[in-house]
Formats: structure tokens, sequence, C-alpha cells
């Protein structure tokens, strides 16, 4: 992009740099936009660019002059003449996402440095660089994520050394808060949170990197596993650890070690106020939802690592805890393999391989390997390591698929004069027996996960107007409809089931009408055929008349790609945690879940991870 610096796809996209008495914050974007790319993975920067260049390249051929340099007339007609070009608009509504991230930061602009709400507690952490070429722990835990703290916790606990290998660097929240929010996001995610899963339509599905994994970067949602899901894995996957009287022990240990509870009515914000309220004028059921964030002041900034210390992050809650007990975290090392040897006609583990950031190696002797890198990197991991023998690795990969909606409203919901607003505070649980969850879910100030609808003058006017819309999301309880292949670098795949892009169009009607039932004036669909609707009927229309592949998609939660079960030819995991076909191989993560659980899974892993590791203290003593 170094032609035009993305100064093409501000001006025809976003109409930014016409008006000569213009803001500041316009000629700021595309500088801000190149600084975000750069976190992007080559492949993705490089389209970026070229439909830069393309942009400019059209508007030289079809004007005579560079995009930058049309008036808004001329801008208006070129637009015109692209979107008429086949293919042009599904084009160009993606490649504004990240546009849409730079220009609303930039119109936010800085914000004063926040103070911690408490000091960050102490982590033993040693740099790759720092790490000796060989050395030996009792127990390896790869990935320091919800799954991985609990299992080093727990490990540790016992008595046992620990080390737990994190291939992202640590976060201070003295550091999360002196950084604007989008500066934030793309440090703190795996490929500036463009990770996909493959498919039609395709499903954006951001991962965090850090020491604290994902749950650096998540919501702070905390739900307990719904007691139909346990008896589910119980009685048809034959998970006897999901018991739920016996499992809620688990849960009320991670709950207790993340300190969740309900956050203070103060801080829901005007956007989970307004979702109560329709709610409410409906008939349906719905509820503040409970966090991981005592003390929090409602700045709306999770996603992008909290700034105030308040979300008890598992590095700030559950690494902390192992650490006192003994366990260290090497960061920035990224482990390569497990190695492992025949004994007595079994595969044991008996090291870890990792790599430096210079590509220097260095190796981890060890008796118990803990995989814990992720629904996508845990297979990717094994198959590394010639541990992937099971047909079922890889598969069964469930994402809660969501969509989100706007409502606009004639007083400001979020933003400068809103108030607080908690990043997700109400859940409407109405629909969840048919496996739908709705959640009020504001955004960090112009990092919203909705695509506002239209190009140029259109579009900028919705950027200008973003503070008035009230926004709902919501997520489907799916079928594990996708799978996780490569060992280099995994690339996920996800076909979405028909009945599950049916439940996302009902989501959608479900969702307008809450918003129209707190005084929505429109309500903003997110899709591109049909942008906007002013009445419930009309909603119902649009729902009725498209089909799940115009979706716009995103998930946060994949799942399941190396379940737990009792049949040994569809789960490669035993029920109790440990891989089949390798002694000494424990997974720990998302990838345990046998189906989605339905709500937000950080307490289900969590819980699971305790158990497993548990187990594992009771088999090798200790």
């Amino acid at each position: 992009m170094t032609a035009t610096r993305g100064r093409a796809l501000s001006a025809v996209l976003l109409d930014l740099g016409a008006d000569p008495h213009r803001p500041e914050w316009e000629d700021e974007v595309p500088e801000r936009l190149l600084r975000f790319l750069s976190s992007l993975p080559p492949t993705v920067r490089a389209g970026l660019c070229a439909v830069d260049v393309a942009l400019d390249g059209f508007s030289v051929a079809t004007t005579g002059r560079r995009a930058r340099r049309l008036p808004p007339h001329a801008r208006a007609r070129l637009l015109g003449r692209l979107l008429r070009l086949p293919g042009a608009r599904p084009l160009l509504d993606n490649v504004k996402i990240p546009l849409l991230l730079a220009a609303g930061a930039s119109r936010h602009g800085s914000r004063p440095p926040r103070v911690p709400v408490r000091a960050d507690p102490w982590l033993d952490m040693v740099p790759s660089s720092d790490w000796p070429d060989s050395a030996r722990a009792d127990a390896v835990v790869i990935g320091s994520g919800a799954g991985g703290a609990v299992a080093a916790l727990t490990l540790a606990a016992s008595g046992r050394s620990v080390v737990v290998l994190e291939e992202g660097r640590h976060f201070s929240t003295r550091e999360l808060a002196s950084r604007p929010p989008l500066d934030r996001f793309a440090d703190a995610y795996r490929d500036g949170g463009a990770t996909l899963a493959w498919g039609v339509p395709p499903v954006l599905l951001p991962l965090g990197r850090a020491v604290g994994g994902t749950t650096l970067v998540n919501s702070g949602t905390c739900f307990r596993t719904p007691e139909d899901v346990l008896r589910r894995w119980r009685h048809t996957h034959g998970v006897e650890l999901a018991d739920p009287t016996a499992f809620g022990r688990h849960l009320n240990h991670v709950e207790n070690l993340l300190g969740v509870g309900v956050p203070d009515p103060s801080v829901l914000g005007r956007n989970g106020g307004l979702a109560l309220l329709g709610a409410d004028r409906l008939g349906w059921s719905a509820a503040a939802l409970r966090r991981n964030a005592p003390g929090c002041g409602g700045c709306c900034e999770c996603v992008a690592g909290c700034p105030s210390g308040a979300k008890q992050a598992v590095h700030l809650s559950v690494l902390p805890a192992a650490c006192a007990a003994g366990a260290r975290i090497v960061t920035r090392a990224r482990a390569t393999r497990v190695v492992s040897e025949h004994r007595a006609g079994t595969r044991r583990a008996t090291a870890v391989e990792a790599v430096r950031p210079d590509g220097t190696t260095f190796t981890l002797r060890t008796d118990l390997v803990v995989s814990a890198a992720g629904a996508l990197h845990t297979p990717a991991l094994l198959r590394r390591s010639g541990l992937a023998g099971h047909p079922r690795l890889g598969r069964n990969l469930a994402i809660h698929p969501a969509v989100s909606v706007a409502g606009r409203f004639a007083e400001p919901v979020t933003g400068a004069g809103a108030g607080p607003n908690v990043l997700q505070s109400v859940g409407v649980d109405e629909w969840h027996g048919d496996g739908i969850l709705i959640e009020a879910t504001a955004a960090p100030p112009g990092m919203t996960s909705f695509v506002l609808p239209g190009f140029g003058g259109e579009l900028k006017r919705e950027l200008n107007e973003a503070g008035h819309l009230g926004l709902l999301g919501a997520m489907v309880s799916d079928r594990s409809s996708g799978r996780v292949r490569g060992a280099r670098r995994p690339v996920a795949s996800y076909a979405l089931h028909p009945e599950d892009g049916h439940r996302l169009l009902q989501s959608i009607a479900h969702m307008g009408r809450v918003l129209f039932a707190a005084g929505a004036r429109e309500v903003l669909t997110g899709l591109p055929a049909h942008p906007a609707a002013t009445t419930p009927a009309g909603l119902d229309d649009i729902v009725r008349r498209t089909g799940p592949r115009s979706l716009h998609l995103s998930a946060f939660h994949p799942t399941g790609t190396a379940a737990l079960g009792a049949d040994d030819q569809r789960f490669p995991v035993r029920p109790d945690g440990r891989l089949r076909g390798a002694d000494g191989v424990l997974v720990a993560d998302a990838c345990l879940l046998p189906s989605s659980p339905g709500v937000n899974p950080q307490v289900t892993i969590m819980a699971l991870s305790h158990a497993v590791t548990e187990g594992a203290v009771r088999r090798y003593g200790g």
C-alpha cells in the first residue's frame, strides 16, 4: 500500500479528505490503517493493498485523477461505477471493515491514561531468549489461556515443577492503560484478529495470543455450564466427570478464582438498559450477565485488554496463584512438537521442543505434557508431533456463529455523554431453549463488530452517528460442522448447517423486536441487500427473503476439535482428558468440549481443565 498509503480506500469508501474544513481525524485515518494492516497476515495485507492500488488506478483510468483528488460529487460517481461491477459490493463490504476500525479509532482519538484498579500481581516470567537450551520439569503446559492457566495451578499446587510455554508476550495493565484500543487489539490478537474459518459464508474467528490467552481480550462474561449440556455429555458421550452435581464443584472453584459476580447496575450502561427495557416490554426473560470484573468502571474496552485491571483474566488471577505455587512462564516460546518414544508397546511423551522468535530452539524434558493451545492449535501441535493418529482429531469444530444488529435511537447510547457501558452487559435468554442466546454487546469507541451499512458519504454519516446505535448480538448453539486441518499453520473450515443458518436469521428478527420495543426508530440488519427496517413486520419480511449465505458472521468460541468421550472410535481423548494413542499427554483446553455448550465457554473450559488435571494428579500421585 506504499503507493497510495490507504488514501484511495479512505477517499472512495468513506469519503474522507475532500472537505477543506474537515476535522483533523480524517487525515489520520490512512496512517492508522497502515499501522493496523501491519499486524495482519501477509496474504490479507497484500489483498487490501491491491484493492487500494486498484481503486486509485480505476479512478485515474475513468476520471484522469487520483481518488483522493476528486471532489465529493466525482467520488460519488466513481463509487457508483464500482458498485455496478460484478462482485464488487461483497468485496468492498469486507474491505471496509479494517477501514472502519481505523476511522473509528481516529475519530474518537486518544483518551487520558486510566488508573489501574489495583497493581498487577507478580508472575514468574522468563522471555524465551533468556531460557536455557535444555531444561527439565515435572509437567510442561503448552498455552497460558483459560485451560492452561488452571492446569498449571492444579499441577503446581500438587508440588510438581511446572513450566508454561506461551507463544505470545505479556501485557501489563499499565501498558494497556497507556495505549489506544485499536493498537492493543492489533498486538494482542493472533494475526491482528483476522483469523478466519473458511466457508460460505466465511466466519471471522479472532484468537488472543498473549500471556492469559484469549481471556486477556474476551468480554469477561461468565456462564456456568447449563445442566442439560452436562447431562448430554455424560449420558450421550460417556463423560462421567460431567455429572452435574460433581461438576458443580469444579465450576465453583473456577468462579472463586475469577471473582465472578453480577456487575453494579450503574455500569451496565444505556446499551444494556435498552436491552432490559425492550425485553421487559415484550415479556421476555432477560438479566444482567455475570462477569469476572469486580470494580469494573464500564470503559467498554474488554476486547482490547482491560486498561484498569478490573477484569480478572487468568494472567491477573489464576496464573499468579500458579506462580506462587512454583510454576514458571516462558514467553515468546512456540511449542513446535511433543517428543515421544515407544516404550512397552505404547508411545510415551518425553519432552517438548520449542522455538524462540530468532529461530533458535530449546527442549524441555518432562513426563507429562498438557496441551492447552486452543481448538485450532492443539490439533496442529499434535500433528507436528506424530500424535494425530485418531481420525477425528481436528474434526467436530463448533464455534457459536454470531450475528449482530443495531437499533437507531434518538438519544446517545454509547460514546461521549452516554456514561459508562459494560461491553457485554445483558443476556436475553427467552430463546435459549431454541439454541439462541442474545447479548447486549457494546464496543470500544469505533471498534464495533457490527458492519455499518453503505459506502462513501452514506457510510461516513453512519460512522458519525454511531453513538446513537444500540447493539445486540446473538450466537447459536451450533452443530459441530467445522474442521481444523494443517500442521505448521492450522486452517479452519466451517460449513454452516442449514438449521443453524435458519436460527441465525430468526435471531435477527428476535433482536430487532427487542430494539423496536425499546424505542428504536430503525433497525440496521447487518444484511447488505436489506440494510434497514423501520417496523417489526418489515424486518420479518427481510428475514424471510434472506438466505444464510448473505449473513455477516463472526465467532469467538472455537471448541471440540480433540473432544473427550467414551467411544474410542469417535473421540480422540479419553473421558479423563488423556490423549488416545499416547501416554503422558493430557488435553486441557476448549478442544475437549464434546459439543457446543450454548453459552460463553470460559468457565466451562476452566472447569474441565481443573477436572482432568486434578484427575491426573490423583492418577500419577501427589
